[in-house]
Formats: C-alpha cells, sequence, structure tokens
C-alpha cells in the first residue's frame, strides 16, 4: 500500500456541497447540492452554472448521444436535459422505489442504472436495504437488484460487461455480470474495504477502481480483491471523485467537512474542488 501518495491542489473552493463529479466536453461538471446548481468548472478554476436542470440535482450523467439525465430532489422522476437546455422527464422511478434515488450511471447502449438508498436519510428515518433500477433508452423501468446496503457510487466496466456498486454501509465493492437486456446477475464482492466507507467511484484504465470516503476523508485506489494502491489523504470528507483533464489522469475530488445531515446546508461553505495526479487514466463508465 502506498500512503499519503500525493497532496491534491485546490481547483475551487467556496462549494457548499459538492456531488457527482462528470468529466465531459472539456470540462468538470459536479452538482452543489447546497446551492441547487449543476456547475462546470475548466482547468483554470472558472465556473458557469448548467441551465436547464432541475432546482435541486442529485446527481448528474451524460448519454451517449448528448442528453444529460439527472436525478433530483423531491421527485421521483428521472429527468432528461437536452443539448438545447430543454428537458423532460423519461421516467418515474415511483414503480420501484419511492424515496432515495442516489447515483446513476450510464453503459456505452445507452441503458441507465440508477439505485435507490431504500429510506429518506434527510428525514432520519431507520436504514432499509436499497435496490438498483435500470432505465431503457426509451424509458422503461425495472429493478435489477435489491438488497443493497447503502448503494452509491456506480461504475461500468469499458467493455460493458460489469456494473460495479459501492455499498457504503456495507463497506464494499459489489460486482453484477449485465446480461444483453441490460439486467443483472453473477453478483459477487469485488472488494471487501475493511474499515473503507465508499461513496462516488470510478474506474481507471488498469482495472482499479477509486473510491471516495467521508468518514475516513481519503479517496482510495482498490484492485479487484482489495488490494490498496494508493491513497489521497484530505482534511474533509470526500463525497465523489472523477478521473478526467484532456488525458484522463487527473483525479478530481468533490470533499467537504461532514457535521451529519441536518447541518449539511448550514453555517460557511467547507466545500472543494481538489484534483492530484493519478497514475492511470479514465475507463468506463462514468
Amino acid at each position: 500500500m502506498t500512503s499519503g501518495y500525493a497532496v491534491p491542489a485546490v481547483l475551487v473552493e467556496d462549494v457548499v456541497l459538492g456531488e457527482s463529479p462528470r468529466w465531459y466536453d472539456g470540462r468538470l461538471w459536479f452538482c452543489d447540492w447546497g446551492r441547487r446548481e449543476v456547475v462546470g468548472v475548466d482547468l483554470d478554476g472558472r465556473r458557469d452554472v448548467l441551465a436547464g436542470t432541475p432546482e435541486h440535482p442529485w446527481t448528474i450523467v451524460w448519454l451517449p448521444d448528448g442528453r444529460m439525465l439527472c436525478t433530483a430532489a423531491g421527485t421521483t422522476e428521472l429527468i432528461c436535459r437536452q443539448p438545447d437546455g430543454s428537458c423532460y422527464a423519461l421516467a418515474d422511478l415511483a414503480t420501484v422505489s419511492s424515496v432515495g434515488w442516489n447515483e446513476l450511471v450510464v453503459d456505452g447502449r445507452g441503458n441507465a442504472y440508477a439505485n435507490s438508498v431504500g429510506f429518506d436519510l434527510m428525514a432520519g428515518e431507520a436504514p432499509r436495504p436499497g435496490v438498483v433500477a435500470l432505465i431503457t433508452p426509451d424509458g422503461d423501468v425495472r429493478q435489477v437488484a435489491d438488497d443493497v446496503q447503502f448503494p452509491n457510487g456506480m461504475a461500468v466496466t469499458p467493455d460493458g460487461s460489469r456494473l460495479i456498486v459501492a455499498e457504503s454501509y456495507g463497506r464494499r465493492l459489489t460486482a453484477f455480470t449485465i446480461a444483453d437486456d441490460g439486467g443483472l446477475s453473477d453478483r459477487r464482492v469485488w472488494a471487501d474495504l475493511g474499515n473503507g466507507t465508499p461513496d462516488g467511484i470510478c474506474l481507471d484504465a488498469e482495472g482499479a477502481v477509486w473510491y471516495a470516503d467521508v468518514p475516513n476523508r481519503r479517496c482510495v485506489r482498490v484492485v479487484e480483491g482489495g488490494a490498496v494502491r494508493q491513497v489521497v489523504d484530505v482534511d474533509r470528507g470526500c463525497f465523489a471523485c472523477m478521473l478526467g483533464g484532456p488525458d484522463g489522469t487527473t483525479l478530481f475530488i468533490v470533499a467537504a467537512t461532514w457535521d451529519g445531515p441536518e447541518a449539511m446546508f448550514q453555517g460557511t461553505p467547507t466545500g472543494r474542488v481538489l484534483r492530484v495526479p493519478a497514475p492511470a487514466p479514465h475507463a468506463g463508465w462514468p
């Protein structure tokens, strides 16, 4: 294991709570939950707010044809934003779960996977197992996995054959085989993370997964089986990470101080977007 792999640099400050970083069209995009915005940042730290998005976006991802999908607070609809900025509801996820829709990922065929944690964390509900749903390009929705312990970040391998899901409460990364119809099977533990609490994740070209960890205030690079290859220590909770940049070898981290859901939007903003060189470039989706 290599600890203290590199010291991250600050790209952007004055973020309330950043989530769902995505590298798309030459920029890093992320949701600032506190400001209820989708924000784009270039490598000089200049930022713009993306127009035509839901009032409180949770997570974003782009389809191969350039449309953006978004989940948002207060709705079970999966919102599709077209390149011209207009939006419509692609699907209603309430047929699978009415609460807790969290992360999104798409594959090369245009299928989307969304997960629900299964309970209302913000309202203080007791934890329940979550689910994963498949949304086809024409808007059909069906459940494809259950009994997931607080599903968080997800990634699809470059060949489109596997979905990897971060189970925050399970302290593991779980893999599924993706069938031709988008269904999931052959569930197995991809990596047992010990005391790690995985949140957002991304894949690299060497087959490793980077995962962000809020309580341990770090991002960790692991290979299948759980061996740790790199650790990036941060002075606040790491909510998600994404590989990007011109050659895909910059790890972007959205981080903030975490004092629980009741305080997440209070006080002076502590959120930052950080960047650090990575040993292997981005691969797969998102």
